[in-house]
């Protein structure tokens, strides 16, 4: 079962959005959102860096929601928040066909595994794949689908 908490929706129309909250100076977050954005098949995602505008004010509405540790992707859908592990999986989910299906057998593996080693790939993100000095740029193309 996914560890996910559920929210009341506040009156705006970015938290009725899917969003993918991401390290935007992550070599390793920039390459997940790329490859993200060419399996969303649906255009359903929208992405904003942790570092932004969005994710501020989403963390000052619902701030009991978010880690004190920020390095862990946060994923928002239909009213429910997900970090670390269960982040990855929901993603998965919403990605359908054969990733919902990988989603659902990554399942199987205890939360508390997963989160172990979710936590170690983040915890040495920056050394293994290198950091960036700005947040990811999109392309004109691609803008729609970002929030500041």
């Amino acid at each position: 079962m996914l560890d996910t908490v559920s929210i009341q929706h506040k009156e705006t129309n970015t938290f009725h959005q899917t969003i993918v909250f991401f390290d935007g100076v992550c070599n390793l977050c920039h390459g997940a959102v790329n490859w993200l954005l060419e399996r969303d098949r649906h255009k359903t995602l929208r992405f904003a860096p942790l570092q932004g505008t969005t994710f501020r004010v989403f963390s000052e509405q619902y701030p009991d929601l978010i880690p004190n540790d920020l390095s862990t992707i946060v994923f928002y859908s239909k009213g429910h928040v997900y970090t670390y592990s269960s982040a990855i999986l929901a993603i998965g989910t919403v990605l359908g066909g054969i990733w919902r299906l990988v989603s659902l057998a990554g399942r199987i593996i205890p939360r508390f595994l997963r989160d172990i080693a979710y936590k170690i790939l983040s915890r040495n993100r920056y050394r293994w794949f290198g950091k960036r000095d700005t947040c990811l740029i999109p392309t004109p193309e691609l803008s729609a689908r970002f929030l500041p």
